[in-house]
């Protein structure tokens, strides 16, 4: 019997970002503090930045290290201190209403990481060893931060589910396909910060109509 090589030192740690990336999605679905929200997806930027830095030392790109500092300055830093003062100029530090009790979400989440795997398989078994095993998890971050957004009754929340979702595309990009164009990445990242100041003021102007963040109050202006 041949004795299976172990992967390459940058592949391991892909795949340990890739897992990292993965529990930090199944704990922002069983968080109801938004402080926490935000402190866990400043956490899922800084894995993508060690992502890209391993990305780009192992392909030697210039532009992946870009991209790292891009992922670092935004999604680490300004993001996150934009979503804290929004937070506590709203008072919104918690979100104790969701759709879906947690458990069943995280019944939910794992079903859906079943399913991303099973519908990158086709693609994944034509790749290299570490698209094989990060395609998946990619999807499956897209996924849980798609449910993030459904299930959530805060406005706020469903910021965080969008940014999430991005990042989940973001990973899929750099651990998949070893990145993309700078001039991507950077219309990416300022259509991702301009979101984020429109969603502000979206929830702002929900504040000041009804009083509260929970977006079934916008049902009564279907009903009018």
């Amino acid at each position: 019997m041949h004795a299976v090589a172990p992967l390459p030192l940058a592949t391991q740690v892909i795949h340990l970002c890739a897992a990292l990336l993965l529990l930090l999605s199944f704990a922002m679905l069983a968080q109801r503090r938004v402080v926490n929200l935000v402190n866990l997806f400043a956490a899922q930027g800084a894995v993508l930045v060690v992502c890209s830095v391993v990305v780009a030392w192992v392909t030697g790109s210039v532009e992946l290290y870009e991209s790292a500092a891009l992922a670092l300055a935004l999604k680490v830093i300004v993001l996150p201190v934009i979503l804290h003062r929004l937070i506590r100029r709203l008072h919104a530090q918690w979100d104790t209403e969701t759709l879906v009790q947690i458990p069943t979400m995280q019944i939910i989440g794992i079903l859906l990481v079943i399913f991303a795997f099973v519908l990158a398989q086709p693609i994944a078994r034509f790749a290299g060893e570490a698209t094989r095993g990060t395609l998946g998890i990619a999807l499956a971050v897209v996924f849980l931060a798609l449910l993030m957004m459904i299930v959530r009754r805060k406005a706020i929340a469903q910021v965080i589910g969008f940014l999430a979702m991005e990042n989940g595309l973001l990973f899929a990009a750099t651990g998949a396909t070893y990145g993309m164009p700078m001039v991507v990445e950077l219309g990416i990242g300022l259509d991702v910060l301009v979101g984020v100041f429109v969603l502000g003021i979206f929830v702002f102007q929900i504040r000041e109509q009804f009083e509260s963040l929970d977006l079934h109050h916008m049902e009564h202006l279907r009903e009018d």
